[in-house]
């Protein structure tokens, strides 16, 4: 690879990071104007779907294999827990929790991917993966403690952190079923798919549980939507796919540390949450532990 093919694809993977960092701040001014979350989602996931119909449909034109019916029962699996299930069960605990304790709790599904092996699939943890993952969780418990300290509702802290955890969880199942098809189907087509899928579902759980009418909303809401379509959803999508194809998923993954540093910025700046000791230190351990996982 070409110095400036190596300058390119470390650029995508960071925009695509950045990207996916804006999301909870996104989230988080929307909420301002009264939405709620299953409209906010309906919102973000319809207007990203044409474009993972698109990017879906050219992936497989180019592949050389052609998708089946079990193939497209893994899509519905994949896109039900990695962005439906997920993204709904994080944008309700983002009611409850500032954006950079999201993030950082939603940091933690590489632990649960290592975690939900050695429990379903007997893989062994070795010690350096022990401390990583103490790392991980004592960096957690340090991020907690500065929303309790800041927030002071015990219950708001432990109830939006529970559903950002079961949303990390989610998206973990999501990476284990991923593993399964990816290599033969090709990262680009199962993501475009599966997203795809997620839409449809996060489209249809609006017109179950809301009325039509619950679309007439400010209009900063439907800036924000489309700015989190095309920023933080869309567009990251395709960086990040585009990174690992010239990369490979390792280098990309490291660079991945950089959103949660970017969302506790980010909500310091344009959410005004406080920026403490205790945040910054959880912060630092929660990275470093997900960085002795990647170099296991």
């Amino acid at each position: 690879m070409s110095r400036a093919s190596h300058r390119t694809a470390l650029l995508f993977a960071t925009l695509g990071a950045i990207g996916f960092s804006f999301k909870a701040i996104f989230v988080k001014l929307a909420y301002r104007y009264g939405v709620d979350a299953e409209t906010l989602l309906a919102l973000r996931m319809g207007l990203s779907l044409p474009f993972f119909i698109v990017m879906g449909l050219v992936a497989d034109a180019r592949a050389a294999q052609r998708m089946d019916g079990r193939d497209w029962l893994w899509m519905v699996a994949l896109g039900f827990s990695g962005y439906y299930l997920s993204s709904y069960l994080d944008f309700l605990g983002l009611r409850y929790i500032t954006a950079a304790l999201e993030r950082l709790i939603l940091f933690l599904y590489p632990t649960l991917v290592i975690l939900l092996s050695a429990l379903f699939l007997a893989k062994p943890i070795g010690r350096r993966t022990l401390a990583a993952l103490a790392l991980c969780y004592c960096g957690i418990g340090l991020a907690v403690g500065h929303d309790l300290h800041i927030a002071g509702e015990a219950r708001d802290v432990a109830l939006g952190g529970a559903l950002v955890f079961a949303s990390s969880l989610s998206y973990a199942l999501y990476l284990m079923g991923n593993g399964q098809v990816v290599g033969r189907l090709g990262s680009m087509r199962v993501t475009a798919f599966a997203t795809s899928v997620a839409s449809v579902l996060c489209i249809a759980q609006f017109f179950v549980l809301r009325p039509v009418s619950a679309l007439d909303l400010p209009w900063q809401v439907y800036a924000l939507g489309v700015a989190m379509a095309l920023m933080s959803t869309v567009a990251p999508v395709w960086l990040v796919s585009e990174a690992i194809r010239r990369l490979g998923a390792g280098p990309v993954s490291l660079m991945g540390t950089l959103g949660p540093v970017v969302t506790i910025l980010l909500g310091w700046l344009l959410l005004d949450e406080a920026l403490g000791i205790s945040q910054l230190a959880g912060a630092s351990l929660v990275i470093a532990g997900v960085l002795v996982m990647a170099r296991r």
